[in-house]
């Protein structure tokens, strides 16, 4: 029995990352091997073990073979015949296809990783990448892990006759998502979008963010001009300030509308956030998004336009915005939202560092109005002899007094 650090604890050690987590493969041992040395079996499509000390994960060395279409169309064989090369070349990635021994030694690289990672290049390890198609998804979330790594041409190719065989349509909602996801936590998740446009996945999988690249918009208002390069910026912009999911997400939707404007409208698009929440509605129910960022996702389709106009808006016009958002009741996500109009306003070639005023300004009307006592209000309206929408009213009053006490009027 043999064991081996595999994956991306080599990788990222040979990088001088910080490793988060370890995984192992053993090779000559088979399930009851494992069993009689205390492992806890956690596997349930091939035989995971946790060691039952350090409780990392350790993988009797396995192949597959492919039987059907998509992500779940796999048979694997597991046992002690299987070799670490065999187990080796079923992994994505040469970079990921390498092992260390744990009781010491040279490295175990048999498909050039090691070169790869020298030469900062992403290369799929055999034809057998084509198998699975949640590889193209880590291949272009590892992209934008890895932005200054190249994609090597025959890779490229293979993922292009991957869309083109349909293994795309195949994928599971839940599987997309958990890809997307982290792909947009990375550091330059920009690079996952261009990635999957390259290769033809982002049509077949998002076709409402395909649809905004060549899109015009105003030069005035956006020098970089085609809107899906502008949701590349703003995305960068996330990444640059450390923004959470529901932020990026929320970024990633916010323009879908612009997509359906008539060409003959370009470079205008107005009324573009209604046209754009059928379509982010679409994208989060196609991809099972979670509830807090599917709703600040949709406030932010709806809203973004508003909250950039807002420092025109008078005190009773910013309540209004409020209201529409919810914010007394959902204080975090309307924060939420406004980080998100700051990384959209800073997504546009020559602004990225231009100061947000509105963020601040909304910000101190919310937290001027939920400092108010609400109940005392409501007390004296009642003493006045005031009931129904009238107590409603006042509460509207005291809030709108708070918000221009907040702007200094």
């Amino acid at each position: 029995m043999e064991r081996y650090l595999v994956g991306g604890a080599v990788r990222d050690a040979l990088l001088g990352l910080v490793v988060k987590d370890r995984d192992w493969v053993i090779v000559g041992a088979d399930p009851e091997a494992l069993l009689a040395e205390g492992y806890l079996p956690v596997g349930r499509d091939f035989p995971v073990f946790l060691h039952p000390l350090s409780h990392e994960e350790y993988a009797l060395a396995r192949t597959e073979r492919k039987l059907a279409p998509g992500y779940h169309g796999f048979a694997f064989h597991a046992a002690s015949d299987v070799t670490l090369e065999q187990d080796l070349a079923r992994r994505d990635l040469t970079i990921n296809a390498m092992a260390q021994p744990e009781a010491g030694g040279p490295l175990i690289d048999p498909y050039g990783g090691q070169q790869d990672l020298a030469a900062k290049v992403l290369r799929h390890v055999s034809p057998a990448f084509a198998e699975d198609p949640v590889r193209i998804l880590r291949l272009a979330r590892f992209g934008a892990r890895f932005a200054d790594f190249s994609l090597a041409p025959s890779t490229l190719l293979l993922m292009r006759q991957m869309v083109a065989d349909g293994e795309v349509d195949a994928l599971v909602a839940e599987r997309v998502w958990q890809e997307i996801a982290k792909g947009l936590m990375e550091a330059k998740p920009s690079r996952m979008i261009e990635l999957l446009r390259e290769c033809g996945a982002l049509a077949r999988l998002a076709p409402e963010l395909e649809r905004l690249f060549g899109v015009p918009q105003p030069a005035l208002h956006h020098p970089e001009i085609d809107t899906g390069t502008h949701l590349l910026m703003v995305l960068e912009q996330c990444a640059a300030q450390d923004a959470p999911l529901t932020v990026r997400y929320a970024c990633l939707g916010h323009d879908l509308g612009k997509g359906l404007t008539p060409p003959e409208q370009w470079p205008r698009h107005i009324g573009h956030e209604g046209r754009g929440l059928p379509l982010v509605r679409r994208l989060s129910e196609r991809w099972r998004v979670p509830t807090e960022c599917r709703e600040l996702a949709l406030l932010m389709a709806r809203e973004h336009s508003n909250i950039h106009q807002s420092g025109k808006f008078d005190a009773a016009a910013r309540l209004r915005l409020l209201e529409r958002c919810d914010a007394w009741r959902r204080p975090a996500r309307f924060e939420q939202l406004l980080w998100a109009c700051e990384c959209d306003a800073r997504g546009r070639s020559g602004l990225e560092h231009s100061p947000y005023p509105q963020r601040q300004q909304l910000q101190r009307d919310l937290d001027a109005t939920l400092k108010l006592d609400l109940g005392a209000v409501s007390a004296a309206a009642i003493a006045a002899g005031l009931s129904g929408p009238a107590i409603g009213q006042e509460v509207h009053k005291a809030r709108l007094a708070a918000l221009q006490a907040s702007q200094g009027m």
